[in-house]
Parts: C-alpha cells; structure tokens; sequence
C-alpha cells in the first residue's frame, strides 16, 4: 500500500512538472509572437509614415486593459488585456498609431523635448484628440482601416460619467470626433465600410445616433463651428 501511495506521488509530482513547463514554454511562444507581432505592424506604421523620431514597442504579459506611450524612453507599451481585444491586425495598428502621436509629440519642444510632458499635462484632451486624428493618418498611410479604430474604442474603451476630471475625453465624443474626421478626409472608408457589419460598430451607430444627428446638421448648414457631442 505505501508503495502504492509513493508512486501515485510521484507520478503527481512528475505530471505536475511536465505541466508548468509545457506551460511555460506555451506562455513564452505566446508572448514571443505577440512581441513580434507588434513590432511588425508598429514599424510598418513608423515606415510608411515616414517617421524619423525613433520608437520602440514593448508586449507586457500583465493581464491589464491598456496601452500608454512613455515620453522618457519613446517605448510604447501594449498590455495582454488590451492586447486579447484586438482581432485584427487593423485594431493592433489602431491602438499603436494613437501611441505613435505621442510618442511623436514628446520630441517636440527645448532638450529634446524634456519638458512636453508637461505640455500635455496642462492640455491632455487636446492632445488625445490630436493622437486620434494623426493615428487616422498614420493608419491609412500604412494601409490600414481607419474604422477600426472606432471599432476598437467602442468594444474596450469605458464610458465615463462626466470628462472635466479626467485626462482623457468621454469615449463617445472621441468616436465622433473620429468618424468626421473620416467623413471628411477619407469618406472611401465610410462610403465602402469593410466593418458595417461588424456588431461593434453597428452598435456605435446605434449609441451615437443623438451626436451623427448633430453632425448631420453640421454638413446640411455647412457650419463650420465644432460640434459640442455628447
């Protein structure tokens, strides 16, 4: 009988061993293509753009809903829980063409750009606005939809209440400000839209209809004052 226990331990043990390492390297194979992935569709970006501010991309395994642009080193930091968001390769670039502008942005300025922190420290909506329409740029200039970066804000971008405490505008109005950008720019995309059918972005047309409405009003009138969305 204790022979019989002891090799039933043993066997756990081994069993248990072959599965963290098999788990292990299945985690390590995963963060490696995620990196590489990145990397591609980041420098593809930067290329096709011709960006000669240098940047870098970093995977970060942390399972956190996010994405940020470091203004030290110029690294772009993409986490897994955003990352397990993105479908496709155009929503990958939608999130790395936003961070681009900013990292773009913290050259600007004396010592090389030392002090634009503080720059969008004192302005940060106006600068995420900024990153949402450059990121457009960069996305169809490397052959990307721009679409989809509605599309990726509606599905991982929370609603907050009110905006004026927060350093990043109400996602319902980035959207917007997003899609008259498209509509103006590179209507092609909306007029032969790959994502119509995508249920994310139906339900920002259904979420934003108040706020197209308003810009609706806008084209009719041709005005040319910003509109206030919602």
């Amino acid at each position: 009988m204790k022979k019989a226990i002891l090799l039933l331990t043993s066997l756990f043990v081994l069993c248990s061993n072959v599965f963290a390492a098999t788990s292990e390297l299945l985690e390590g194979d995963f963060i490696q293509k995620a990196q590489k992935r990145i990397n591609e569709i980041g420098f593809k970006i930067l290329n096709y753009n011709g960006i000669e501010k240098r940047t870098v991309f970093e995977f970060n395994p942390r399972n956190v809903k996010n994405a940020y642009s470091n203004s030290n080193n110029r690294q772009i930091v993409l986490f897994r829980g955003l990352y397990y968001s993105l479908e496709s390769d155009d929503e990958v670039a939608a999130i790395l063409a936003h961070e681009i502008s900013h990292s773009v942005d913290s050259y600007n300025g004396i010592f090389r750009g030392a002090f634009s922190y503080w720059s969008y420290a004192f302005a940060p909506k106006k600068y995420e606005y900024k990153a949402d329409k450059k990121a457009v740029d960069y996305l169809v200039n490397a052959g990307y939809n721009p679409v989809s970066l509605i599309v990726v804000m509606n599905k991982a971008f929370p609603q907050g209440r009110y905006d004026w405490y927060s350093t990043h505008p109400l996602t319902s109005r980035r959207m917007m400000e997003i899609y008259e950008y498209i509509y103006k720019k590179y209507p092609e995309y909306l007029a032969n839209n790959a994502y119509k059918d995508n249920v994310y972005y139906q339900n920002f047309l259904l979420t934003s209809k108040e706020n197209r409405a308003k810009f609706q009003k806008k084209i009719e009138t041709n005005s040319k004052h910003s509109v206030n969305y919602l």
